[in-house]
C-alpha cells in the first residue's frame, strides 16, 4: 500500500489560521461587514463551518462590527455623497445589514443638517435648470432630490418653502 505524501494534503489548521489573518488584516484596513467577509472567505475556499468560526472570532475581538460599519457608512454617504436616508438605507439592506442596525445608524444624522443638505441640493439644482414652467421645474427638482434618497414628503415641504421665498 502506497504511503500518502503529507505535502499534498492541505493542512486544515493552517488554512484556518491563514484565512483568519487575512480577514483580520482586511478588517483592520477598513470597516467591513459580516456578509462581505463571509463572501471573501468563500472565495478563498474556506469551508462554511470554519468561515462562521472566523467571523465569530473577528466579532469577539472587535475586528468586525456591523453596527460600527453601518454608522461609518451612514456618516460618509451623507457627508461626502450627500445621500438621503432612503438611499443609504437601501444600500445597507443590499449589503445584508439588519434593519434595526440601519435604523440606529440613520438616527445619528442631525435633523437640521439633513434638512439643510437637502435644501442646498435643491437650490443648487434649481439654479442650473432652464425650465420656466413652475410645475415642470418642481417635478424635476422632486425627482432629483428623491433620486438622491431624500424622503418625498420632506422634498415637497422644502419645495413649497422655496416657493415662498
Amino acid at each position: 500500500m502506497a504511503k500518502k505524501d503529507a505535502s499534498v494534503q492541505p493542512d486544515k489548521r493552517s488554512d484556518y489560521q491563514e484565512a483568519l489573518k487575512r480577514a483580520a488584516a482586511l478588517c483592520s484596513r477598513q470597516e467591513q461587514y459580516s456578509r462581505h467577509i463571509r463572501e471573501k472567505l468563500s472565495e478563498w475556499g474556506i469551508p462554511e463551518n470554519d468561515a462562521e468560526r472566523i467571523i465569530r472570532k473577528l466579532k469577539d475581538e472587535r475586528f468586525l462590527d456591523d453596527r460600527r460599519y453601518a454608522v461609518a457608512f451612514v456618516r460618509d454617504k451623507f457627508r461626502f455623497n450627500r445621500w438621503g436616508r432612503v438611499k443609504i438605507s437601501h444600500m445597507l439592506r443590499l449589503k445584508g445589514i439588519m434593519d434595526e442596525v440601519i435604523d440606529e445608524a440613520l438616527s445619528m444624522i442631525d435633523e437640521d443638517q439633513y434638512n439643510t443638505t437637502c435644501r442646498e441640493l435643491i437650490r443648487n439644482k434649481s439654479a442650473g435648470l432652464k425650465e420656466k414652467d413652475r410645475w415642470t421645474r418642481k417635478s424635476k427638482l422632486h425627482r432629483f432630490a428623491t433620486g438622491r434618497g431624500f424622503e418625498s414628503d420632506l422634498v415637497f415641504r422644502l419645495l413649497d418653502s422655496l416657493d415662498d421665498e
